[in-house]
């Protein structure tokens, strides 16, 4: 017995383009490709087999212990990514996601060093901190766009070598870091309160971050937002032309600085798992570099969750599984970073000529509908 609503579904699925689907997914998986043979060949022409590289990346791969390192490091390059894909999504370039997070964790490392607070508290109140200072230095790229004209390119770059001075600054004995110990030389911020730990889900592999649920929530939230609320057409109408955005009533500059204000909230988040589940406190060590690995992520995950999230995947699985190279084979481990710039590159070529083939797939498309209907015009004519 079928339902009302299983024809309906029927339809749905019927009218699914399943041509636009598989061109979006060769541009990335092409760029993988393309990369996987780049390295192959600089393997086998440095003297050393390249199917035994990949096979001691994709044994260990397969172990339950790389599967949690690999989920975990995807969890905090997940965030990374949707914080730079905000901006671009609005056609805005947030260079500085790098400086926002590692800004955002230091605030939040040193309050939640001085508040005791309980978890249910704690926690949220530590997210808060880090969204709020994240946001407030992204806000000074977007003002002086608006205000001043200035590009989000050029002032969230500088914005980054400000943010390292602030922290130096404020990541000193008797600052933010307490008076220097005799024993270790070490520089770092007290250890959080232990209502601050975020919980994790125990496997057989080992730890998996509880922080995984506040990423899935970012990239529902994410999807939400831009796909299903005027705000989200808004930004995105913006991002595509602030001339017709401006024309239909659209506050522009408002826009800008708030898609660089919530990008920048969002890229407060990025250091918060490694902070909360793994080092506790803020030190000169800690994560460098993951908004630049968030850009990355974002262009090959096409700016979108799903994307986003195959890509952390991805990058994950190559960090995690390369260490490997150099432990178990005669294999520089720097073949890892080479495969990950040649997968940005390549995606980068992939994408255009994805497009240019689906835009002459179009005009055939159209070509063979005009010549139809020609055809059947004139076959009426005969008729008459």
């Amino acid at each position: 017995m079928t339902t009302s609503t299983e024809p309906a579904k029927r339809g749905r699925l019927q009218r699914i383009d399943w041509e636009k689907v598989a061109l979006s997914l060769a541009a990335p998986v092409l760029a993988v490709v393309i990369s996987l043979a780049i390295c192959s060949i600089l393997l086998a022409v440095s003297g050393r087999d390249p199917f035994q590289a990949f096979n001691i990346m994709g044994t260990y791969g397969s172990a339950s212990d790389a599967q949690v390192l690999t989920i975990n490091k995807a969890t905090t390059y997940f965030i990374a990514g949707i914080a730079v894909a905000f901006g671009f999504r609005m056609n805005q370039f947030n260079i500085g996601a790098d400086g926002q997070y590692r800004l955002a964790a230091l605030f939040a490392a040193f309050v939640g060093a001085e508040v005791d607070l309980p978890s249910f508290l704690e926690i949220p109140l530590l997210l808060i901190v880090a969204m709020l200072v994240g946001g407030l230095w992204a806000a000074v790229a977007g003002v002086l766009k608006t205000a001043r004209g200035v590009s989000e390119v050029v002032s969230t770059i500088m914005l980054n070598y400000i943010a390292s001075a602030v922290i130096a600054l404020l990541l000193v004995p008797g600052v933010f870091a307490p008076e220097k110990s005799s024993t270790s030389n070490s520089i770092q911020t007290n250890p959080m309160a232990p209502s601050s730990n975020f919980f994790f889900f125990n496997t057989q592999g080992g730890q998996v971050y509880g922080f995984v649920i506040i990423a899935v929530l970012i990239g529902v939230a994410f999807q939400l937002t831009l796909n299903r609320t005027r705000f989200g057409f808004d930004l995105r109408a913006t991002g595509r032309s602030e001339e017709a955005a401006k024309a239909s009533g659209v506050n522009v500059k408002r826009m800008v600085l708030t898609s660089m204000v919530v990008s920048g909230a969002l890229a407060g988040l990025i250091g918060m798992p490694d902070l909360l589940q793994s080092a506790h406190y803020y030190g000169q060590n800690f994560q460098p570099g993951l908004g630049f690995t968030g850009i990355a992520i974002a262009l090959l995950g096409r700016n979108t969750p799903i994307g986003i999230a195959f890509a952390a995947l991805l990058w994950s699985f190559l960090d995690v599984t390369g260490q490997q190279l150099p432990l178990k084979g005669d294999f520089p481990q720097e073949i890892v970073a080479v495969m990950q710039g040649t997968i940005v590159i390549c995606v980068v070529v992939a994408y255009e000529l994805v497009r240019r083939y689906g835009l002459k797939r179009q005009q055939q498309k159209v070509g063979a509908q005009l010549a139809a209907q020609a055809a059947a015009a004139a076959k009426k004519e005969v008729a008459a």
